[in-house]
């Protein structure tokens, strides 16, 4: 098969326009911190998603030391507590990798910040155990909850951040101030994420 020169002048300019993007992403190392947030996986596969409600996940709590051991294709590899886990761009494709990566392994421990050191026993408690309750900071609902996806939620002042649990989706709603003032959810996964 032969291909028009014009629609091969195309593809190798939209080649070469993508080769030094991905190479100088495989350069980027983000060496070592912790894990932004409060993360479930299944088997060594994280999702930006964070679906809750599968009781096979296990949570990897936040402020868990990490570090970054390189990419894949939309996933970030790292290496916590000697195992290799990967941290999936599922549904934040609008992100680069590297912002992405930067998201989730940060070089503060966020068990010492004052988002979780400044914050009330009951706010800590709701972090500690991935949930969220009224007048909960935007910091600390994504400490507890992880990042909303940036393909639903492309700017994190708006409100309400969109999440997914097994049940069905749920949203966390803020005032003016950036407070949670409720989380609109059925049911089951109100029960699961939210504590007024």
């Amino acid at each position: 098969m032969k291909i028009a020169a014009p629609l091969l002048s195309t593809i190798t300019t939209v080649l070469l326009a993508v080769t030094p993007a991905a190479q100088a992403q495989e350069n980027i190392d983000l060496g070592q911190g912790y894990l932004c947030c409060n993360m479930l996986a299944s088997g060594t596969w994280i999702s930006d998603q964070n679906y809750r409600g599968d009781t096979s996940k296990v949570m990897i709590p936040f402020g868990t030391p990490l570090r970054h051991a390189g990419w894949g294709r939309s996933r970030m590899q790292v290496d916590i507590e000697g195992r290799r886990l990967e941290i999936g761009n599922d549904y934040s494709r609008n992100l680069s990798m590297e912002e992405f990566g930067r998201r989730y392994l940060v070089q503060k421990d966020p068990r010492k910040q004052p988002a979780y050191t400044g914050a009330s026993a009951k706010v800590q408690k709701m972090i500690e155990t991935a949930r969220v309750t009224r007048g909960m900071t935007r910091a600390q609902v994504i400490i507890s909850l992880g990042y909303p996806t940036a393909n639903d939620n492309p700017v994190l002042e708006a409100t309400p951040w969109k999440y997914a649990a097994y049940n069905g989706p749920f949203s966390v709603h803020f005032d003016a101030k950036g407070l949670v003032t409720n989380v609109h959810a059925d049911p089951e996964t109100l029960k699961q994420v939210y504590t007024p």
